[in-house]
Protein backbone atom coordinates (compact mmCIF):
# COMPACT_ATOMS: atom_id res chain seq x y z
CA UNK A 1 0.00 0.00 0.00
CA UNK A 2 3.24 2.28 0.58
CA UNK A 3 2.62 3.38 -3.32
CA UNK A 4 -0.31 1.80 -3.94
CA UNK A 5 -3.31 3.94 -5.71
CA UNK A 6 -4.58 5.03 -2.46
CA UNK A 7 -1.15 6.44 -1.86
CA UNK A 8 -1.35 9.52 -4.44
CA UNK A 9 -4.58 10.12 -3.30
CA UNK A 10 -3.28 10.39 0.65
CA UNK A 11 0.00 12.28 -0.54
CA UNK A 12 -2.53 14.99 -2.66
CA UNK A 13 -4.58 16.01 0.58
CA UNK A 14 -1.47 15.57 2.95
CA UNK A 15 0.38 17.71 0.59
CA UNK A 16 -2.41 20.34 1.09
CA UNK A 17 -3.47 20.08 4.49
CA UNK A 18 0.24 20.31 5.62
CA UNK A 19 0.83 23.56 3.51
CA UNK A 20 -2.35 25.23 4.98
CA UNK A 21 -1.72 24.43 8.28
CA UNK A 22 1.69 26.05 8.79
CA UNK A 23 0.22 27.32 12.36
CA UNK A 24 3.05 29.18 14.09
CA UNK A 25 4.50 27.73 17.40
CA UNK A 26 1.32 29.07 19.83
CA UNK A 27 1.08 28.54 23.45
CA UNK A 28 -2.51 27.06 24.32
CA UNK A 29 -4.88 28.41 26.04
CA UNK A 30 -2.98 31.65 25.90
CA UNK A 31 -6.37 34.19 25.66
CA UNK A 32 -4.64 36.54 27.93
CA UNK A 33 -1.42 39.02 28.05
CA UNK A 34 -1.51 42.30 26.58
CA UNK A 35 -4.81 43.38 23.67
CA UNK A 36 -3.85 46.63 22.31
CA UNK A 37 -7.44 46.31 20.45
CA UNK A 38 -8.89 47.10 23.92
CA UNK A 39 -8.62 50.69 25.51
CA UNK A 40 -6.51 51.42 27.87
CA UNK A 41 -6.30 54.86 30.59
CA UNK A 42 -5.37 55.80 33.61
CA UNK A 43 -6.62 53.20 36.17
CA UNK A 44 -7.48 50.95 33.29
CA UNK A 45 -4.53 49.54 31.70
CA UNK A 46 -3.77 46.53 33.44
CA UNK A 47 -2.87 43.45 31.19
CA UNK A 48 -5.23 40.87 31.13
CA UNK A 49 -3.58 37.74 32.79
CA UNK A 50 -5.45 34.44 33.59
CA UNK A 51 -6.03 33.91 37.33
CA UNK A 52 -6.24 30.73 39.23
CA UNK A 53 -9.58 30.61 41.95
CA UNK A 54 -8.25 27.59 44.20
CA UNK A 55 -11.53 26.76 46.77
CA UNK A 56 -11.48 25.46 49.72
CA UNK A 57 -14.24 23.65 51.37
CA UNK A 58 -14.80 23.95 55.02
CA UNK A 59 -11.26 24.32 55.20
CA UNK A 60 -10.01 21.29 52.62
CA UNK A 61 -8.95 22.20 48.79
CA UNK A 62 -11.93 21.24 46.13
CA UNK A 63 -12.28 22.40 42.78
CA UNK A 64 -10.02 25.07 41.50
CA UNK A 65 -10.87 27.81 38.29
CA UNK A 66 -9.21 29.75 36.11
CA UNK A 67 -10.85 33.22 35.32
CA UNK A 68 -9.35 36.23 33.64
CA UNK A 69 -8.36 39.36 35.12
CA UNK A 70 -9.87 42.85 34.37
CA UNK A 71 -8.02 46.02 32.63
CA UNK A 72 -8.79 47.90 36.08
CA UNK A 73 -8.46 46.82 39.45
CA UNK A 74 -5.31 46.05 41.41
CA UNK A 75 -3.48 43.69 40.11
CA UNK A 76 -3.35 39.88 41.69
CA UNK A 77 -0.36 38.35 43.18
CA UNK A 78 1.61 35.91 41.31
CA UNK A 79 2.87 33.84 44.08
CA UNK A 80 0.09 31.42 45.75
CA UNK A 81 1.69 31.78 48.99
CA UNK A 82 1.43 35.55 48.74
CA UNK A 83 -2.59 34.92 48.46
CA UNK A 84 -4.43 34.51 51.10
CA UNK A 85 -7.30 32.34 51.95
CA UNK A 86 -10.43 34.38 51.87
CA UNK A 87 -14.08 33.74 52.28
CA UNK A 88 -16.63 34.00 49.64
CA UNK A 89 -20.05 35.42 49.91
CA UNK A 90 -22.85 35.72 46.76
CA UNK A 91 -23.83 39.20 46.37
CA UNK A 92 -27.07 40.61 47.10
CA UNK A 93 -28.70 41.85 44.54
CA UNK A 94 -26.63 39.49 42.57
CA UNK A 95 -25.78 42.07 40.01
CA UNK A 96 -23.90 44.39 42.55
CA UNK A 97 -25.37 46.90 40.37
CA UNK A 98 -26.38 48.39 43.52
CA UNK A 99 -24.87 48.95 47.03
CA UNK A 100 -24.15 45.18 48.60
CA UNK A 101 -26.90 44.38 51.29
CA UNK A 102 -24.70 41.59 53.00
CA UNK A 103 -22.03 43.07 55.61
CA UNK A 104 -18.45 42.94 54.19
CA UNK A 105 -15.40 41.86 56.41
CA UNK A 106 -12.82 42.10 53.49
CA UNK A 107 -14.91 38.78 51.85
CA UNK A 108 -14.46 38.43 48.24
CA UNK A 109 -18.08 38.89 46.12
CA UNK A 110 -18.87 36.88 43.79
CA UNK A 111 -22.04 38.65 41.36
CA UNK A 112 -23.58 37.87 38.20
CA UNK A 113 -22.71 39.66 34.95
CA UNK A 114 -25.29 42.17 33.20
CA UNK A 115 -27.56 45.23 34.04
CA UNK A 116 -24.63 47.75 34.94
CA UNK A 117 -20.98 48.58 34.05
CA UNK A 118 -18.15 45.87 34.95
CA UNK A 119 -16.29 49.66 37.15
CA UNK A 120 -19.95 49.95 38.88
CA UNK A 121 -19.71 46.94 39.99
CA UNK A 122 -16.15 46.91 41.62
CA UNK A 123 -16.94 49.95 43.03
CA UNK A 124 -19.86 49.18 44.90
CA UNK A 125 -17.93 46.13 45.70
CA UNK A 126 -14.99 47.72 46.80
CA UNK A 127 -17.78 50.53 49.00
CA UNK A 128 -19.15 47.80 50.88
CA UNK A 129 -15.41 46.62 51.83
CA UNK A 130 -15.32 43.43 49.91
CA UNK A 131 -11.54 42.25 49.22
CA UNK A 132 -11.91 40.84 45.73
CA UNK A 133 -14.75 40.45 43.17
CA UNK A 134 -15.73 37.87 41.48
CA UNK A 135 -18.09 38.62 38.27
CA UNK A 136 -19.62 35.40 36.59
CA UNK A 137 -19.96 35.58 32.92
CA UNK A 138 -23.32 34.20 31.19
CA UNK A 139 -21.84 32.01 29.04
CA UNK A 140 -18.97 29.71 29.17
CA UNK A 141 -16.54 31.55 27.65
CA UNK A 142 -14.21 33.74 29.74
CA UNK A 143 -14.69 37.82 28.61
CA UNK A 144 -11.99 40.84 28.73
CA UNK A 145 -13.33 43.46 30.93
CA UNK A 146 -12.22 46.61 29.75
CA UNK A 147 -13.54 50.28 31.11
CA UNK A 148 -16.07 52.42 28.55
CA UNK A 149 -14.23 55.24 26.70
CA UNK A 150 -16.79 57.80 28.57
CA UNK A 151 -15.71 56.37 32.26
CA UNK A 152 -13.65 58.33 34.36
CA UNK A 153 -14.46 56.56 38.05
CA UNK A 154 -11.67 54.49 38.03
CA UNK A 155 -9.60 54.67 41.07
CA UNK A 156 -10.62 50.96 41.82
CA UNK A 157 -8.03 49.15 44.69
CA UNK A 158 -10.06 45.86 44.86
CA UNK A 159 -8.94 42.88 42.35
CA UNK A 160 -11.79 42.06 39.79
CA UNK A 161 -11.52 38.22 38.34
CA UNK A 162 -14.05 37.13 35.19
CA UNK A 163 -15.08 33.31 35.65
CA UNK A 164 -17.11 31.57 32.79
CA UNK A 165 -20.80 30.65 33.57
CA UNK A 166 -20.32 27.11 34.82
CA UNK A 167 -17.41 28.00 37.21
CA UNK A 168 -20.22 30.35 38.54
CA UNK A 169 -22.68 27.59 38.69
CA UNK A 170 -20.44 25.21 40.58
CA UNK A 171 -19.45 27.68 43.48
CA UNK A 172 -22.92 29.11 44.05
CA UNK A 173 -23.73 25.39 44.34
CA UNK A 174 -20.33 25.60 47.09
CA UNK A 175 -22.00 28.05 48.92
CA UNK A 176 -25.90 27.08 49.32
CA UNK A 177 -24.18 23.42 50.30
CA UNK A 178 -21.84 24.19 52.80
CA UNK A 179 -21.35 26.23 55.82
CA UNK A 180 -17.72 27.89 54.87
CA UNK A 181 -16.28 28.11 51.11
CA UNK A 182 -12.92 30.71 50.45
CA UNK A 183 -11.17 31.30 47.78
CA UNK A 184 -7.64 32.07 47.26
CA UNK A 185 -6.71 34.01 44.30
CA UNK A 186 -3.21 34.20 42.26
CA UNK A 187 -2.18 34.36 38.61
CA UNK A 188 1.09 32.62 38.58
CA UNK A 189 4.09 33.81 35.87
CA UNK A 190 4.67 32.02 32.77
CA UNK A 191 8.39 30.97 32.42
CA UNK A 192 10.28 32.85 29.89
CA UNK A 193 11.05 29.88 28.00
CA UNK A 194 9.52 26.07 28.62
CA UNK A 195 11.48 22.87 27.93
CA UNK A 196 9.06 21.86 25.80
CA UNK A 197 10.37 24.45 22.92
CA UNK A 198 13.32 22.48 22.65
CA UNK A 199 11.88 18.94 22.23
CA UNK A 200 9.94 20.64 19.60
CA UNK A 201 13.03 22.26 18.03
CA UNK A 202 14.80 18.70 18.35
CA UNK A 203 11.89 16.94 16.46
CA UNK A 204 10.92 19.48 13.83
CA UNK A 205 15.12 19.65 12.84
CA UNK A 206 15.31 16.14 13.23
CA UNK A 207 12.24 15.52 11.30
CA UNK A 208 13.92 17.19 8.28
CA UNK A 209 17.35 15.73 8.77
CA UNK A 210 16.01 12.00 8.64
CA UNK A 211 13.96 12.69 5.65
CA UNK A 212 16.94 14.27 3.82
CA UNK A 213 19.19 11.27 4.61
CA UNK A 214 16.61 9.09 3.49
CA UNK A 215 15.49 11.33 0.27
CA UNK A 216 19.15 11.69 -0.63
CA UNK A 217 20.33 8.05 -0.20
CA UNK A 218 17.42 6.89 -2.71
CA UNK A 219 18.66 9.26 -5.21
CA UNK A 220 21.60 7.76 -4.79
CA UNK A 221 20.47 3.75 -5.14
CA UNK A 222 18.26 5.11 -8.43
CA UNK A 223 21.57 6.39 -10.14
CA UNK A 224 23.64 3.15 -9.17
CA UNK A 225 20.55 0.53 -10.32
CA UNK A 226 20.82 2.61 -13.10
CA UNK A 227 24.22 2.57 -13.96
CA UNK A 228 24.03 -1.42 -13.36
CA UNK A 229 21.08 -1.62 -16.50
CA UNK A 230 22.76 0.82 -18.67
CA UNK A 231 25.80 -1.31 -17.93
CA UNK A 232 24.34 -4.17 -19.36
CA UNK A 233 22.50 -2.60 -22.38
CA UNK A 234 25.97 -2.93 -24.41
CA UNK A 235 23.71 -2.74 -28.09
CA UNK A 236 23.40 1.24 -28.01
CA UNK A 237 23.44 4.28 -25.82
CA UNK A 238 20.44 4.94 -24.58
CA UNK A 239 19.46 8.58 -23.29
CA UNK A 240 19.82 9.90 -20.10
CA UNK A 241 15.97 11.49 -20.40
CA UNK A 242 14.10 10.61 -17.33
CA UNK A 243 16.40 9.67 -14.76
CA UNK A 244 15.00 9.73 -11.37
CA UNK A 245 13.45 8.19 -8.52
CA UNK A 246 10.72 5.85 -9.15
CA UNK A 247 7.09 7.04 -7.17
CA UNK A 248 8.68 10.81 -6.86
CA UNK A 249 6.54 13.77 -7.47
CA UNK A 250 8.38 16.97 -8.46
CA UNK A 251 6.18 20.07 -8.57
CA UNK A 252 6.62 22.84 -11.04
CA UNK A 253 6.71 27.02 -10.05
CA UNK A 254 2.54 26.55 -11.59
CA UNK A 255 2.06 24.28 -8.97
CA UNK A 256 3.35 25.65 -5.97
CA UNK A 257 1.55 29.19 -6.87
CA UNK A 258 -1.66 27.14 -6.55
CA UNK A 259 -1.05 24.95 -3.96
CA UNK A 260 -0.58 28.59 -1.87
CA UNK A 261 -4.19 30.05 -3.61
CA UNK A 262 -6.07 26.27 -3.24
CA UNK A 263 -4.45 26.23 0.53
CA UNK A 264 -6.26 29.84 1.40
CA UNK A 265 -8.96 28.90 -0.24
CA UNK A 266 -9.04 26.02 2.60
CA UNK A 267 -8.11 27.73 5.20
CA UNK A 268 -10.84 30.26 5.32
CA UNK A 269 -13.40 27.46 4.75
CA UNK A 270 -11.95 25.67 8.02
CA UNK A 271 -12.38 28.94 9.44
CA UNK A 272 -15.99 29.03 8.38
CA UNK A 273 -16.71 25.81 9.29
CA UNK A 274 -14.77 24.98 12.31
CA UNK A 275 -16.88 23.01 14.56
CA UNK A 276 -16.77 19.70 16.77
CA UNK A 277 -17.69 17.69 13.70
CA UNK A 278 -15.79 19.25 11.29
CA UNK A 279 -12.57 18.43 13.90
CA UNK A 280 -13.60 14.41 13.66
CA UNK A 281 -13.40 14.80 9.98
CA UNK A 282 -9.95 16.27 9.57
CA UNK A 283 -9.06 13.58 12.78
CA UNK A 284 -10.12 10.38 10.38
CA UNK A 285 -8.37 12.35 7.48
CA UNK A 286 -5.51 12.62 9.47
CA UNK A 287 -5.35 9.20 10.39
CA UNK A 288 -5.43 7.96 6.64
CA UNK A 289 -2.37 9.93 6.30
CA UNK A 290 -0.64 8.67 9.52
CA UNK A 291 -1.58 5.05 8.50
CA UNK A 292 0.25 5.67 5.23
CA UNK A 293 3.27 7.39 6.60
CA UNK A 294 4.19 5.12 9.24
CA UNK A 295 3.58 2.61 6.70
CA UNK A 296 5.68 3.71 4.58
CA UNK A 297 8.53 4.32 6.97
CA UNK A 298 8.07 0.81 8.77
CA UNK A 299 8.18 -0.92 5.84
CA UNK A 300 11.44 0.78 5.20
CA UNK A 301 13.30 0.48 8.05
CA UNK A 302 12.08 -2.87 8.31
CA UNK A 303 13.01 -4.04 4.34
CA UNK A 304 16.52 -4.43 5.51
CA UNK A 305 15.93 -7.26 7.63
CA UNK A 306 13.13 -8.73 6.00
CA UNK A 307 14.00 -8.51 2.49
CA UNK A 308 12.59 -11.38 0.99
CA UNK A 309 8.89 -10.12 2.40
CA UNK A 310 9.64 -6.89 0.77
CA UNK A 311 10.29 -8.19 -2.32
CA UNK A 312 7.53 -10.45 -2.37
CA UNK A 313 4.16 -9.23 -3.62
CA UNK A 314 0.29 -9.77 -3.51
CA UNK A 315 -2.38 -8.51 -5.65
CA UNK A 316 -5.63 -6.79 -3.22
CA UNK A 317 -8.36 -5.43 -4.28
CA UNK A 318 -8.09 -2.05 -5.03
CA UNK A 319 -4.68 -1.29 -3.84
CA UNK A 320 -2.38 -3.46 -6.28
CA UNK A 321 0.71 -4.98 -5.67
CA UNK A 322 1.45 -5.27 -1.83
CA UNK A 323 4.55 -6.65 -0.53
CA UNK A 324 3.56 -9.21 2.06
CA UNK A 325 6.04 -6.99 4.47
CA UNK A 326 3.56 -3.85 4.01
CA UNK A 327 0.45 -6.44 4.47
CA UNK A 328 2.13 -7.42 7.95
CA UNK A 329 2.43 -4.17 9.30
CA UNK A 330 -0.78 -2.88 7.95
CA UNK A 331 -2.92 -4.45 10.69
CA UNK A 332 -0.08 -2.65 13.16
CA UNK A 333 -0.61 1.11 11.91
CA UNK A 334 -4.07 0.70 11.52
CA UNK A 335 -4.83 -0.10 14.98
CA UNK A 336 -2.06 2.61 16.32
CA UNK A 337 -4.26 5.46 14.39
CA UNK A 338 -7.66 4.20 15.81
CA UNK A 339 -6.36 4.36 19.46
CA UNK A 340 -4.87 7.47 18.91
CA UNK A 341 -7.86 8.55 17.24
CA UNK A 342 -9.76 7.29 20.50
CA UNK A 343 -8.16 8.68 23.05
CA UNK A 344 -6.15 11.53 21.51
CA UNK A 345 -7.95 13.47 24.76
CA UNK A 346 -5.45 12.23 27.88
CA UNK A 347 -3.36 13.45 28.32
CA UNK A 348 -0.80 11.36 26.49
CA UNK A 349 -2.55 11.54 23.36
CA UNK A 350 0.65 13.96 22.25
CA UNK A 351 2.99 11.23 21.98
CA UNK A 352 0.79 9.22 18.97
CA UNK A 353 -0.17 12.51 17.34
CA UNK A 354 3.24 13.66 17.13
CA UNK A 355 4.45 9.70 15.94
CA UNK A 356 1.96 9.70 13.12
CA UNK A 357 2.33 13.13 11.82
CA UNK A 358 6.42 12.98 11.84
CA UNK A 359 5.91 9.86 10.04
CA UNK A 360 3.30 11.58 7.80
CA UNK A 361 6.07 14.35 6.78
CA UNK A 362 8.75 12.06 6.15
CA UNK A 363 6.72 10.10 3.37
CA UNK A 364 5.45 13.35 2.22
CA UNK A 365 9.07 15.03 1.52
CA UNK A 366 10.25 11.01 -0.03
CA UNK A 367 7.57 11.83 -2.63
CA UNK A 368 7.30 15.55 -3.33
CA UNK A 369 10.43 16.85 -4.32
CA UNK A 370 11.18 20.43 -5.68
CA UNK A 371 13.93 19.69 -9.06
CA UNK A 372 15.64 23.00 -8.59
CA UNK A 373 16.56 26.05 -6.52
CA UNK A 374 13.95 28.16 -8.45
CA UNK A 375 10.91 26.31 -7.98
CA UNK A 376 11.88 25.87 -4.35
CA UNK A 377 12.83 29.41 -4.32
CA UNK A 378 8.63 30.23 -5.59
CA UNK A 379 6.96 27.65 -3.08
CA UNK A 380 8.78 29.57 0.38
CA UNK A 381 8.32 32.62 -1.33
CA UNK A 382 4.76 32.20 -1.67
CA UNK A 383 4.28 30.51 1.87
CA UNK A 384 6.13 33.17 3.47
CA UNK A 385 3.36 35.79 2.18
CA UNK A 386 0.43 33.56 3.02
CA UNK A 387 1.94 33.02 6.57
CA UNK A 388 1.95 37.26 6.66
CA UNK A 389 -1.40 37.21 5.23
CA UNK A 390 -3.66 34.77 7.53
CA UNK A 391 -1.43 35.37 10.99
CA UNK A 392 -1.29 39.09 10.84
CA UNK A 393 -3.35 41.10 8.02
CA UNK A 394 -6.32 38.89 8.82
CA UNK A 395 -6.83 40.28 11.83
CA UNK A 396 -7.81 43.71 10.01
CA UNK A 397 -10.50 41.81 8.04
CA UNK A 398 -11.41 39.21 10.72
CA UNK A 399 -10.43 40.96 14.31
CA UNK A 400 -8.87 37.95 14.70
CA UNK A 401 -6.06 35.93 13.29
CA UNK A 402 -7.19 32.98 10.86
CA UNK A 403 -4.54 30.90 11.04
CA UNK A 404 -4.40 31.27 14.74
CA UNK A 405 -7.77 30.67 15.43
CA UNK A 406 -8.02 27.38 12.70
CA UNK A 407 -4.27 25.76 14.79
CA UNK A 408 -5.73 26.15 18.17
CA UNK A 409 -9.20 25.22 17.33
CA UNK A 410 -11.32 27.63 18.64
CA UNK A 411 -14.95 27.00 18.02
CA UNK A 412 -14.52 23.22 17.95
CA UNK A 413 -14.67 22.28 21.59
CA UNK A 414 -11.30 20.64 21.10
CA UNK A 415 -7.83 21.21 21.67
CA UNK A 416 -6.33 22.36 18.69
CA UNK A 417 -6.86 20.31 15.07
CA UNK A 418 -4.39 17.35 14.45
CA UNK A 419 -2.57 18.59 11.75
CA UNK A 420 0.66 19.77 14.42
CA UNK A 421 3.34 18.73 16.47
CA UNK A 422 2.58 18.91 20.19
CA UNK A 423 4.60 19.01 22.81
CA UNK A 424 3.22 19.42 27.00
CA UNK A 425 4.25 22.75 28.67
CA UNK A 426 6.11 20.98 31.62
CA UNK A 427 7.40 23.98 33.63
CA UNK A 428 4.09 26.00 33.04
CA UNK A 429 1.95 26.58 35.95
CA UNK A 430 -1.12 27.04 33.34
CA UNK A 431 -0.21 23.72 31.40
CA UNK A 432 -1.28 23.50 27.98
CA UNK A 433 0.95 22.83 24.57
CA UNK A 434 3.98 24.66 22.89
CA UNK A 435 2.82 23.50 18.86
CA UNK A 436 4.05 24.01 15.41
CA UNK A 437 2.21 23.16 12.01
CA UNK A 438 3.41 20.41 10.22
CA UNK A 439 4.14 23.09 7.21
CA UNK A 440 6.96 25.10 9.31
CA UNK A 441 8.67 21.65 9.00
CA UNK A 442 7.34 20.06 5.54
CA UNK A 443 8.31 23.09 3.09
CA UNK A 444 11.78 24.41 4.21
CA UNK A 445 11.92 20.50 4.38
CA UNK A 446 11.59 20.26 0.54
CA UNK A 447 14.29 22.77 0.01
CA UNK A 448 16.76 21.19 2.69
CA UNK A 449 16.38 17.33 0.87
CA UNK A 450 16.88 19.36 -2.42
CA UNK A 451 20.18 20.41 -1.01
CA UNK A 452 21.73 16.91 0.10
CA UNK A 453 20.29 15.45 -2.80
CA UNK A 454 22.08 17.36 -5.05
CA UNK A 455 25.55 17.62 -2.74
CA UNK A 456 25.57 13.38 -2.77
CA UNK A 457 25.10 13.28 -6.71
CA UNK A 458 27.85 15.76 -6.86
CA UNK A 459 30.06 14.41 -4.89
CA UNK A 460 31.02 17.12 -2.68
CA UNK A 461 31.36 17.47 1.04
CA UNK A 462 30.13 18.06 3.67
CA UNK A 463 31.49 21.70 4.33
CA UNK A 464 31.86 22.06 0.30
CA UNK A 465 28.60 21.65 0.32
CA UNK A 466 24.75 23.03 0.71
CA UNK A 467 22.94 20.58 2.81
CA UNK A 468 25.08 21.64 6.58
CA UNK A 469 24.20 25.34 5.82
CA UNK A 470 20.64 24.90 4.69
CA UNK A 471 20.38 22.82 7.69
CA UNK A 472 22.09 24.84 10.34
CA UNK A 473 19.79 27.80 8.52
CA UNK A 474 16.82 26.01 9.19
CA UNK A 475 17.22 25.26 12.92
CA UNK A 476 18.43 29.13 13.65
CA UNK A 477 15.68 30.19 11.94
CA UNK A 478 13.30 28.41 13.80
CA UNK A 479 15.29 29.00 17.09
CA UNK A 480 14.49 32.75 16.53
CA UNK A 481 10.74 32.08 15.76
CA UNK A 482 11.15 30.91 19.75
CA UNK A 483 12.75 33.72 20.69
CA UNK A 484 10.28 36.29 18.72
CA UNK A 485 7.14 34.27 20.61
CA UNK A 486 8.30 34.64 24.27
CA UNK A 487 9.31 38.09 23.63
CA UNK A 488 5.75 39.00 21.75
CA UNK A 489 4.26 36.95 25.21
CA UNK A 490 3.28 34.01 23.94
CA UNK A 491 1.36 35.93 20.55
CA UNK A 492 1.19 33.26 17.57
CA UNK A 493 4.62 34.09 15.67
CA UNK A 494 4.22 33.05 11.91
CA UNK A 495 7.33 31.08 11.62
CA UNK A 496 8.19 30.95 7.75
CA UNK A 497 8.64 34.81 8.58
CA UNK A 498 12.02 33.70 10.46
CA UNK A 499 12.51 30.41 8.17
CA UNK A 500 12.61 31.40 5.28
CA UNK A 501 15.06 34.62 4.85
CA UNK A 502 17.05 32.30 6.69
CA UNK A 503 17.29 29.03 4.40
CA UNK A 504 16.75 30.34 1.36
CA UNK A 505 19.10 33.54 2.15
CA UNK A 506 21.75 31.02 3.02
CA UNK A 507 20.80 28.66 -0.25
CA UNK A 508 20.92 31.77 -2.58
CA UNK A 509 24.20 33.66 -0.55
CA UNK A 510 26.34 30.72 -1.01
CA UNK A 511 25.06 29.80 -4.83
CA UNK A 512 25.87 32.90 -5.91
CA UNK A 513 29.44 32.83 -4.14
CA UNK A 514 30.96 29.40 -5.33
CA UNK A 515 29.71 30.23 -8.82
CA UNK A 516 26.58 27.36 -8.52
CA UNK A 517 24.00 29.54 -8.76
CA UNK A 518 22.74 29.52 -12.53
CA UNK A 519 23.00 25.55 -12.36
CA UNK A 520 21.13 25.47 -8.96
CA UNK A 521 18.51 27.63 -10.18
CA UNK A 522 17.47 25.87 -13.11
CA UNK A 523 18.58 22.61 -13.15
CA UNK A 524 19.11 21.68 -9.81
CA UNK A 525 20.08 18.25 -9.20
CA UNK A 526 23.85 17.43 -11.13
CA UNK A 527 23.35 15.31 -14.24
CA UNK A 528 25.01 12.68 -14.25
CA UNK A 529 25.97 11.44 -17.68
CA UNK A 530 25.28 7.08 -18.46
CA UNK A 531 28.11 4.66 -18.44
CA UNK A 532 28.18 4.65 -22.26
CA UNK A 533 28.68 8.09 -22.32
CA UNK A 534 31.69 8.39 -19.76
CA UNK A 535 32.83 5.63 -21.80
CA UNK A 536 32.98 6.99 -25.21
CA UNK A 537 34.10 10.15 -23.78
CA UNK A 538 37.12 8.45 -21.95
CA UNK A 539 38.01 6.24 -25.20
CA UNK A 540 37.62 9.46 -27.79
CA UNK A 541 40.38 10.85 -25.05
CA UNK A 542 42.29 7.81 -25.35
CA UNK A 543 42.76 7.92 -29.10
CA UNK A 544 43.55 11.64 -29.32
Amino acid sequence: MALGKICWVVVVFSALILLVLHATPVIAGDIVNDDDSTPKKPGCENQFVLVKVQTLVNGIEDAEFVGVGARFGRTIVSKEKNARHTRLILSDPRDCCSPPKNKLAGDVIMVDRGNCRFTRKANNAENANASAILIINNQKELYKMVCEPDETDLDIHIPAVMLPQDAGTRLENMLMSTSSVSVQLYSPRRPAVDIAEVFLWLMAVGTILCASYWSAWRARQAVIEQDKVLKDATDEIPSTEGRGVSGVVYINTKTAVLFVVVASCFLFMLYKLMSSWFIEVLVVLFCIGGIEGLQTCLSALLSRWFKHASESYIKVPFFGAISYLTLAISPFCIAFAVLWAVYRSVSFGWIGQDILGIALIIAVLQIVHIPNLKVGAVLLGCAFLYDLFWVFVSTKLFSESVMIVVARGDKSGEDGIPMLLKFPRIFDPWGGYSIIGFGDILLPGMLVAFSLRHDWLANKSLRGGYFLWAMFAYGFGLLITYVALNLMDGHGQPALLYIVPFTLGTFLTLGRKRGDLRNLWTRGEPEIPCPHVRLQQSDEVNNE
